[in-house]
């Protein structure tokens, strides 16, 4: 660990991320034109694009950068431009999926401020434009997600890559896209709820799948990678995506809302069906038991039967039992990283993004 630790610090991910970041900017910027001229839409504009620049990890385009560069040894500044807009119409991707997750959970934060649609229902009331501002805030919310599904597609269309690879790179995405709307049917319908066993499937597709390997393939097509380098890929991705949403479920229950951003009490109230809550059932005395039955996704939940339940869940030994779980998958990403066909810059930068996505605070 204090190897992994020290590469961390030593790596600079700096330099991509803020390609990234520009480019979105950019591109936004140049998409947003025809909103910019039609009042009240360019407000409504403004806030779409402020939600996807907003603070994020950009995790899904940097796994798609180096995913690039571990199975791409020679590069023109070319290519790698057309990989970073490849990368980053993942993160116009996320935002869509962010801004209807939000709708469907009936999230009011995210990334330490108000949801999408919490936001353009206030501009809705501010602005004292007709109907309910709620019910608005809702329908403009949607469109924004439909909006950035399809700016991602422009996005991936205007990489300037060999047709051959941009055809296995738009597979790609129609099969990523599936899978994440798979998850989100088990997770939506508490297919998570019936154990553990079930709660880890959610994970695969919705993190696993979603957050870490299909940028890596996605990085491999567009290099031409070998079977052999995706395979590699899966091995180091799939444990590692577990590992990540499960720091996350851990950070959605005992997180410091500060830093995360997110509340405390969201996912508790809710009822998510997760890993962690799924062994709290496990391993809970009768007692415990009814306590999580009563307390676990009651709509009414307060800071008290908050308090509760990070209690029953720390004492029964789930939250200890989901650490373990967490190092040993990050153990076996990391072993099949170091194992892996791939160049030695680019596993040193995904063991450090291994390292920041599984210990992360926020």
């Amino acid at each position: 660990m204090t190897e992994i630790s020290t590469i961390s610090h030593l790596v600079d991910h700096t330099e991509p991320r803020e390609r990234i970041d520009r480019l979105l900017a950019a591109f936004l910027d140049q998409a947003g034109a025809q909103f910019r001229e039609q009042e009240p839409i360019t407000e409504v504009f403004l806030k779409v694009r402020e939600f996807v620049l907003s603070k994020g990890k950009r995790l899904r385009p940097l796994f798609c950068y180096w995913g690039w560069r571990g199975a791409e040894d020679q590069h023109t500044d070319a290519v790698e431009q057309a990989v970073i807009r490849a990368a980053a119409s993942l993160e116009i991707f996320h935002a869509f999926a962010l801004i209807h997750d939000d709708i469907m959970d009936s999230s009011d934060t995210r990334r330490g401020r108000p949801t999408l649609h919490r936001t353009l229902a206030d501009l809705h009331w501010r602005t004292q434009w007709p109907g309910i501002p709620e019910h608005a805030g809702l329908a403009l919310a949607i469109l924004a997600g439909d909006l950035c599904l399809v700016w991602s597609d422009a996005l991936l269309d205007s990489c300037a890559i060999p047709i051959d690879r941009w055809r296995r790179a738009r597979d790609l995405l129609h099969q990523t896209r599936t899978e994440l709307v798979l998850g989100q049917y088990l997770d939506l319908l508490g297919h998570g709820g019936g154990g553990v066993r079930e709660a880890l499937r959610v994970i695969q597709l919705k993190s696993g799948k979603y957050t870490v390997e299909r940028p890596l393939h996605l990085g491999a097509v567009l290099a031409g990678a070998s079977p052999a380098v995706l395979r590699a890929y899966t091995d180091f991705a799939l444990p590692l995506g577990e590992a990540f949403q499960l720091r996350d479920d851990i950070l959605g229950v005992f997180g410091d809302p500060a830093t995360t951003g997110k509340s405390t009490t969201g996912d508790l109230r809710e009822g998510k069906p997760t890993v962690l809550i799924a062994l709290a059932r496990q391993q809970a005395s009768p007692t415990q038991a009814k306590q999580l039955e009563m307390l676990y996704g009651n709509p009414g939940l307060d800071a008290d039967g908050a308090a509760t339940l990070r209690e029953i869940i720390t004492d029964c030994g789930a939250h200890a039992m989901v650490e373990t779980m967490i190092t040993q998958r990050s153990a076996r990403a990391l072993t099949a990283l170091h194992t892996a066909p791939i160049t030695a810059d680019a596993k040193v930068h995904l063991r450090a993004m291994a390292h920041a996505a599984t210990t992360r605070t926020r």
